[in-house]
């Protein structure tokens, strides 16, 4: 497993884990059912780590341009940012990525 494929499935599941607070906000704030979000947050919070983590190494050591390497941060405040970077880019890139 090369580190280009690692970074594609954790983007995955950053944009799922950033989806989930759609439900979660709502139980939150209009139930008072507060562990749901407790949970979803932390991995979250942690995924988003490991997301950019795995960005700045992907683009350190496949040379990304600057520009793409920006896109694919700013993809990750986004939500749907991550689906989309992953469908127009990443996955088109995973053959030329084997290095």
């Amino acid at each position: 497993m090369t580190l280009f494929t690692v970074f594609r499935f954790i983007a995955i599941l950053e944009g799922i884990s950033y989806l989930l607070f759609a439900i979660t906000m709502p139980l939150k704030y209009t139930l008072d059912i507060l562990e749901p979000n407790y949970y979803v947050g932390m991995a979250h919070g942690v995924l988003f780590m490991v997301y950019c983590g795995l960005g700045l190494g992907s683009a350190i050591y496949y040379k990304w341009k600057f520009g793409f390497s920006v896109m694919v941060f700013l993809a990750s405040l986004v939500p749907f940012g991550t689906f989309y970077l992953h469908a127009k880019y990443l996955k088109k890139m995973d053959g030329a990525m084997i290095k």
